[in-house]
């Protein structure tokens, strides 16, 4: 049986718990870390892990250099950016942006529809 892997990075500590319950809610195992560097570590030796999920601002000029640097280790790893920030358009560097005013249920979803579409096998939890 296969165990994916949801890798949350986050540097807000607003919301978090919410944030993680929603991400075991895709029937994933959740690691979470508040360091890039760490992130970046932890994709390149988890193979495991099915998506990335960052929680940062997304006007940050950074948020997007990391997103390319954990494409760059695993390019088949989708990437969802969680974030405050009104957008028109999500940044090319991520594969879905959800707002951190939508209901969490909007994450979960949008969670679920890339690993599918990526070809991840996503085991429904039971709640």
């Amino acid at each position: 049986m296969t165990n994916e892997t949801i890798l949350y990075l986050s540097d807000l500590a607003t919301n978090s718990n919410s944030v993680l319950a929603a991400l075991k809610a895709t029937g994933c195992e959740v690691v979470s870390t508040n360091s890039a560097t760490q992130a970046i570590a932890l994709l390149y030796v988890l193979h495991t892990v099915a998506g990335v999920v960052l929680n940062r601002p997304a006007r940050e000029q950074n948020t997007c250099e990391l997103a390319r640097s954990l494409q760059a280790i695993r390019p088949d790893v989708p990437i969802v950016l969680l974030c405050s920030d009104r957008i028109d358009r999500f940044p090319s560097c991520v594969d879905a942006c959800v707002r951190t005013e939508q209901p969490l249920e909007k994450l979960t979803a949008a969670v679920r529809r890339l690993l599918t579409a990526k070809g991840f096998l996503v085991h429904s939890a039971q709640y």
